[in-house]
């Protein structure tokens, strides 16, 4: 299984159109929690921690969703701004391509603190409660999502916290490419910053 992120401003699918790009899942990395800056932006060196920090978000005291997503892309050491990643109606943002095989289980999109997934103790991931996650995603593979889409707030693995990413619809009996949508919005009540790094996760146990 691959996963690609669409770099462009195209909303077709993987291989029909969409400019995407296949993530190397052990140095890339997505950025889904910034305003951007003239550091933090599409075509600049991927950025330092100080840089990052200084385009973050500002907390205001009112309910702010993320307008700004990025791609670092290590091979290029660059930025790719995702376009169509976020609130809107677009279906063909993130891409997860299982071209070699059917699966036995249905692939699910959790997210956690980090590689034990263990824990969902992030600030980000609402801070040991998965209601309250910062990130939301909705599956995109069978429609497109409706603008302001709710989705699923994303954070462990109990019910309603993680994304099926074949529509419910079961494993996989054939290759075939299931889509996401992803989208940050920060709460109102907020009022701690930090500098965290959680980690997304695809699921599926294999045809024997």
């Amino acid at each position: 299984m691959n996963i690609h992120v669409n770099t462009g401003t195209v909303d077709s699918p993987l291989g029909g159109g969409g400019e995407f790009l296949q993530m190397d899942i052990d140095v890339d990395y997505l950025i889904l929690l910034t305003n951007g800056s003239a550091s933090v932006a599409d075509g600049q060196p991927i950025p330092s921690t100080t840089q990052l920090n200084q385009a973050g978000l500002v907390l205001t005291g009112v309910e702010q969703t993320c307008s700004k997503y990025f791609i670092a892309d290590n091979s290029a050491n660059l930025l790719k701004q995702l376009d169509n990643m976020g609130a809107g109606n677009k279906r063909y943002v993130v891409a997860f391509d299982f071209t070699e095989s059917a699966t036995a289980t249905e692939p699910v999109l959790e997210a956690w603190d980090d590689i034990t997934m263990d824990s969902v103790d992030s600030i980000c991931l609402g801070d040991g409660t998965p209601s309250s996650s910062w990130i939301a995603g909705i599956c995109t593979t069978d429609a497109s999502p409706t603008p302001g889409w709710p989705g699923s707030r994303l954070a462990g693995d109990t019910s309603s916290h993680y994304l099926l990413l074949n529509s419910g619809n079961g494993a996989l009996v054939a290759p075939k490419t299931l889509y996401a949508q992803l989208k940050v919005v920060v709460p109102a009540t907020e009022i701690n910053g930090g500098n965290e790094q959680p980690i997304m996760v695809v699921k599926y146990t294999t045809v024997a």
